[in-house]
């Protein structure tokens, strides 16, 4: 069965999507990620985090794969590229739950909807929202 990863709210060491590319990460590797997912491992918000964080996406997926917690790796994270404040994941953090509220990604955001046949789900305004959705952990709970 092909799965899709955890919610990008999931926090590691309070910051919030590193669990979900980590996640990814393994779930490729055992061949049980879901096809969809495929194409842009290491683009997209992992494009960004690691950007964030100054890791490269290859040398993050080696690490992952030679085993640890989420939160090990984070902190190795911090020692091959730069550590972060509270500050910094805060802002990490609100940025990452807004992104496709009225912003240059909402045009991506109307289109996954409409692909998903979740056009009318109005109250998903953001793109970690449309994930929850479309990766099955809400529910559509009226027409």
């Amino acid at each position: 069965m092909k799965n899709p990863p955890c919610s990008a709210y999931t926090e590691t060491l309070g910051l919030v999507y590193f669990a979900r590319m980590l996640d990814k990460i393994r779930l490729h590797a055992a061949g049980t990620l879901r096809e969809d997912f495929i194409d842009n491992l290491g683009t997209g918000f992992d494009a960004r985090c690691l950007n964030f964080l100054r890791v490269s996406y290859a040398a993050l997926r080696t690490r992952t794969l030679q085993g640890g917690s989420d939160e090990e790796l984070l902190h190795w994270c911090y020692q091959e590229g730069r550590e972060l404040s509270p500050g910094d994941c805060f802002i990490w953090n609100e940025f990452m739950r807004k992104v496709g509220w009225n912003d240059g990604v909402s045009e991506i955001l109307t289109r996954r909807k409409l692909e998903s046949g979740l056009q009318d789900r109005h109250e998903i305004q953001t793109m970690f929202e449309y994930f929850e959705y479309d990766e099955g952990r809400k529910v559509n709970s009226h027409p």
